[in-house]
């Protein structure tokens, strides 16, 4: 679709119209409103900044956001075949809106996901209105926050760049993309391990702020009974005393009468929070599939494999089988269309490995030189050797494999003419009297 027919019949989900409506051509060259952060950025509710979570929740979503998600064509089988340059692909992997690009859209949506336990992926800009027709490109995605649950329908909070500002707007079912965390019940139901240990930590930043706060906690016990208003007042007078002896000294010192006795409360109590929370969060880290290695960047290959699998797997395929669901139509699934997910396997080995690797996956034709050049970051070879799967440690003329230029023994050349002068192409007599492994 050219950019004229894009103009002519393009929707928004905001003016559920052509966007370049009156609205539109009123506002500024730069937009309407400005901001001294970033509106369309997510954040954290029921107090998730505050805690551990914040690391979790980040992390997770920075490795998921690192592996990529494309609009792809496969096989009868469910083989991966090809790359499909579409404008769903384009949102995906290059620009996802104004302001994100694909992979920070990934990332968006993967933290949203684990704060509020469900997330809608909204098109917001298509070449046709998806509610009359399934026939449309997507041409911009944005995460969205679910406020409302209908029936057919849902309501969403979603930032709207041409006015700046997140508006709620109530959209089908059948167009959003709603996403549901595999991981809710172990980190957004209200009893579950995490939120448990979210209300331990705020617990213990209560207590620390109780201890910060400069407070000493005295208790003065004078040499005489506090009773009458005129000793009530005289108690006043000694402890204001003592205040003003203790804000005014240099290094906080006051001075008291012999017969008063000072005692402090509110001191380092014993308790087993501390425990608790060690508890809470080893618990909570196997629940997740992570560990503290993990965390801290020294976890081994077997730590990694089962982090990848346990919790960055499950998330993944939550958010491409719903795009597949809600963002292809039934004929472009019967065509081979889908969307996967690739991760980047050579990622997590060691330099020290990578060598023996390659070696044993191009020696058994797994993978060809140009394609472990750019695992490496190489650029691709212009040897045609270097595209084919083939195990450069055998004779290439005895294993019979066919490279441009090279010729095997004992098969003429194509197209050359033999003894009478005639070109008869390939010599099928010759051929026959080869061994089969070498006949093409």
């Amino acid at each position: 679709m050219n950019i004229l027919d894009r103009l002519r019949k393009g929707w928004n989900a905001f003016t559920s119209r052509d966007p370049t409506d009156e609205y539109l051509t009123k506002r500024s060259p730069y937009g309407i409103g400005s901001y001294s952060y970033r509106p369309d950025r997510p954040r954290f509710t029921m107090g998730n900044e505050r805690s551990i979570v914040t690391a979790i929740y980040n992390m997770i979503s920075i490795d998921a956001a690192s592996n990529e998600i494309r609009h792809v064509r496969v096989d009868e089988n469910d083989r991966f075949k090809e790359h499909i340059n579409s404008e769903l692909d384009q949102c995906l992997t290059v620009s996802a809106n104004i302001d994100q690009t694909g992979r920070a859209l990934v990332q968006d949506i993967v933290m949203s996901l684990l704060d509020d336990g469900s997330v809608a992926v909204v098109p917001v800009d298509t070449t046709t209105n998806p509610n009359i027709t399934d026939s449309y490109d997507i041409l911009s995605l944005r995460t969205a926050r679910i406020k409302q649950w209908y029936p057919d329908a849902v309501k969403v909070r979603v930032y709207n760049e041409r006015s700046g500002k997140k508006q709620e707007i109530v959209l089908p079912k059948s167009t959003v993309a709603i996403i549901e965390s595999p991981l809710y019940a172990v980190i957004n139901e209200p009893n579950s391990v995490l939120q448990r240990l979210i209300r331990k930590l705020n617990i213990l930043d209560a207590i620390d702020e109780q201890s910060g706060s400069g407070k000493l906690n005295l208790i003065i016990q004078l040499p005489y009974v506090i009773k009458s208003n005129a000793r009530k007042e005289q108690a006043k007078e000694r402890l204001q005393d003592i205040e003003d002896q203790l804000a005014n000294s240099k290094y906080g010192v006051a001075y008291t009468d012999s017969s008063e006795k000072i005692t402090q409360i509110g001191g380092n109590v014993e308790n087993n929070l501390l425990s608790q929370i060690e508890y809470l969060t080893k618990m909570l880290y196997g629940q997740l599939g992570i560990s503290q290695e993990i965390m801290d960047g020294s976890a081994n290959d077997q730590q990694m494999q089962n982090y990848m699998n346990r919790t960055i797997e499950p998330i993944l395929s939550a958010i491409t089988d719903e795009m597949r669901r809600k963002f292809l139509t039934k004929t472009a699934r019967t065509q081979g269309q889908t969307i996967k997910f690739f991760q980047k396997p050579f990622r997590l080995v060691p330099i020290s490995s990578l060598a023996d690797l390659v070696d044993k996956l191009s020696r058994n034709e797994v993978v060809s030189s140009n394609e472990f050049r750019q695992v490496l970051g190489f650029k691709p070879s212009d040897d045609p050797k270097a595209d084919q799967l083939i195990n450069s440690n055998m004779d290439q003329a005895k294993t019979g494999v066919n490279i441009p230029g090279q010729q095997i023994e004992g098969q003429p050349v194509e197209g050359e003419e033999n003894q009478n002068g005639v070109n008869s192409g390939p010599d099928l007599e010759g051929m026959l009297s080869l061994p089969i492994s070498q006949i093409e």
